[in-house]
């Protein structure tokens, strides 16, 4: 029977997704940026009187429901520490593991070999913490946003929040309620809205294999030109001090709705980058000063790691690892170890890790045949420099992937990405769903191994899920049938464009 442990030990399942005292964990009130209907596990939606957008809590619960009803716990072992990774002694013939794990009850650690082993502890490793000049001499509190909890304790404060990614961004906005602050900034960035056109969860809306398609007909700089005119249009950018030298899709983007309603009620102030600190306050680039400053918040990101394992099996330097398609380490003679999570999607991670260990299932059960080392070299390069090309340079931007992209990159591993053209033969309804509307995890259990038979119903009640929590309040409905045409000609209007920039271009 396999065994799961878990490194960091947990007591239940959780990873770092939900708030608990005393453990790596996000702030008492995170909620998740991503909306229900593309993070679900594609063969099971999540319930339909979850909110769209769901708090830690609530994704808490959807992970002890998708356990339950799969019957996982069983087979997992928690409050147990991974010590080490290292290949068997036979690995060679058997393709297997020897692991070193600490039962954190009794102290007692104990040798176990495994036949596979999956690297699932992401990204968010080890914080980053910068060298400040003068920040020794600060006598203020200084943390970083891995270890702040809650806003109660800086009540009045002055405070100081460094970096303006996701983070900091509801760093600044959570304790701009109770205290001033500066929000620190080296390059700005973009702002964008969770609840986007007609009140839908931005992802929804964006995430379509026709916006792909339009994607893909134009040049970058007419959609980063496209989506800076919609994104100025909430709020200028400019003008709240938050628009930086570089284009909008190249950095990974920030999702906040209440950071502008806090800047312009003067909570929140936009500073640049620091300078140095003093006993008692800041000191900023453009030569303006802060004293009396009381905490300093860190929104520096992370440096991630395995340093459980062996480094000859997989080695991390500048926030760069080499890995196949960012699961494979590509010099293993047998595929029996992978890394899952090790990435930074635009887009929801949950569906994606759930791909790469279906990937990995069928290739440790020698289902699929990895290509040579030759080959998988040659795709880490490849996508190494087009990151190079498109993003600005930062330890940040090294595990970036795209959210349809590298979904359907590994369905063709698994054998279940969808044949749009098939299917539009066989149930046109279906193909004109799945082209125009949300491209949802549903999509990869149509067909092909793991198939799921909920999937077509699944994908024609997403917007039933998505309005049950909402519907509150019954009010006339006069917008779906006018949302729907007005979809059929908005694809129609934008094929045609890109059509067009191909042929006079």
């Amino acid at each position: 029977m396999p065994i799961f442990c878990s490194f960091p030990p947990y007591l239940t399942i959780n990873g770092c997704s939900c708030f608990l005292t005393g453990q790596a964990c996000v702030a008492r009130s995170t909620v998740i940026n991503t909306s229900k209907e593309m993070m679900c596990y594609s063969d099971f939606p999540i319930p339909k009187e979850y909110p769209n957008y769901m708090h830690n809590t609530y994704v808490l619960k959807y992970f002890h429901l998708y356990a339950d009803n799969f019957g996982l716990k069983k087979y997992i072992k928690f409050n147990h520490e991974v010590i080490s990774v290292n290949k068997a002694d036979d690995y060679k013939a058997s393709g297997r593991w020897a692991l070193e794990v600490k039962n954190l009850q009794t102290k007692e650690v104990t040798s176990q070999t495994f036949d596979g082993v999956m690297l699932c502890t992401g990204h968010h490793a080890e914080k980053n913490i910068p060298k400040f000049p003068g920040i020794e001499e600060f006598k203020g509190k200084v943390v970083h946003t891995h270890d702040y909890k809650d806003q109660r304790g800086y009540e009045g404060k002055r405070v100081v929040v460094i970096g303006v990614g996701n983070s900091g961004g509801d760093a600044a906005v959570e304790l701009g309620r109770v205290a001033k602050v500066f929000l620190s900034t080296r390059r700005g960035t973009w702002i964008f809205n969770r609840v986007f056109q007609n009140g839908l969860p931005i992802d929804i809306v964006i995430f379509r294999r026709v916006n792909e398609t339009v994607k893909n007909l134009v040049p970058l700089s007419w959609t980063n030109a496209s989506t800076t005119k919609q994104l100025n249009k909430r709020f200028d950018h400019a003008l709240y001090g938050l628009k930086p030298n570089h284009a909008v899709w190249q950095q990974h983007p920030t999702a906040n709705d209440d950071l502008p309603n806090r800047i312009i009620c003067g909570a929140v102030t936009v500073k640049p980058d620091i300078r140095r600190f003093t006993e008692n306050g800041v000191e900023f680039v453009d030569g303006s000063v802060e004293n009396d400053i009381d905490a300093v918040v860190l929104a520096t990101g992370y440096i991630f790691g395995f340093p459980y394992c062996d480094p000859s099996v997989i080695k991390v330097e500048n926030n760069r690892v080499d890995l196949y398609k960012y699961v494979f380490p590509p010099e293993l003679e047998r595929p029996t170890l992978a890394v899952l999570g090790c990435f930074q999607p635009i887009g929801a991670l949950m569906p994606i890790s759930e791909n790469q260990a279906r990937w990995y299932t069928k290739a440790v059960k020698g289902e699929v045949k990895l290509p040579s080392k030759d080959l998988m070299w040659r795709d880490i390069h490849m996508k190494r420099e087009a990151m190079a090309r498109r993003y600005v340079t930062s330890q940040r931007h090294t595990i970036q992937v795209d959210f349809i992209p590298y979904m359907d990159e590994l369905a063709e591993q698994i054998g279940c990405k969808p044949n749009l053209a098939k299917i539009f033969f066989r149930d046109p309804k279906l193909a004109w769903e799945m082209y125009t509307g949300p491209c949802t995890p549903y999509q990869y259990r149509l067909s092909g191994p793991g198939s799921w038979e909920g999937a077509r119903d699944a994908i024609f009640t997403v917007m039933d899920r998505l309005a049950y929590p909402l519907a509150t309040r019954k009010v006339p409905d006069e917008s779906q049938t006018n949302t729907g045409n007005f979809m059929k000609v908005f694809v129609i209007v934008l094929l045609a464009v890109a059509i067009l920039y191909q042929l006079l271009f």
